[in-house]
């Protein structure tokens, strides 16, 4: 595979379910255990390191499969991720606000 320089192209998949999102990912090449997830600053990022020799220095860039911010109707507290037949699962719960967010607002009267 020569697209991107030779570096293998990820295969992801997003499902939508009535309770959560789900990320399905593989990357040929890259063993999963290599794969790291993390939610920094409410935006989660998917991603591995490529090594790479500069200088003869060994350098590892991160290379994002995923790297977007988190909805707001997403529960940030119960994403998950799991390894299943050579694939990794994020999963995304929704939140109360999934619904929407109703709230009645009292009027003051002067």
């Amino acid at each position: 595979n020569t697209v991107n320089g030779g570096v293998s192209e990820p295969q992801m998949n997003m499902n939508h379910y009535e309770e959560y999102r789900e990320i399905r990912l593989k990357v040929p090449g890259i063993r999963q255990d290599d794969v790291h997830v993390e939610v920094h600053n409410n935006n989660l990022s998917i991603y591995y390191f490529i090594n790479m020799v500069s200088n003869e220095k060994l350098i590892q860039l991160p290379r994002f499969v995923y790297n977007r911010s988190v909805p707001y109707f997403i529960d940030i507290n119960k994403i998950n991720a799991r390894l299943e037949n050579e694939e990794l699962i994020v999963k995304l719960p929704f939140n109360r606000l999934a619904n929407g967010y109703h709230k009645e607002i009292k009027i003051n009267q002067s």
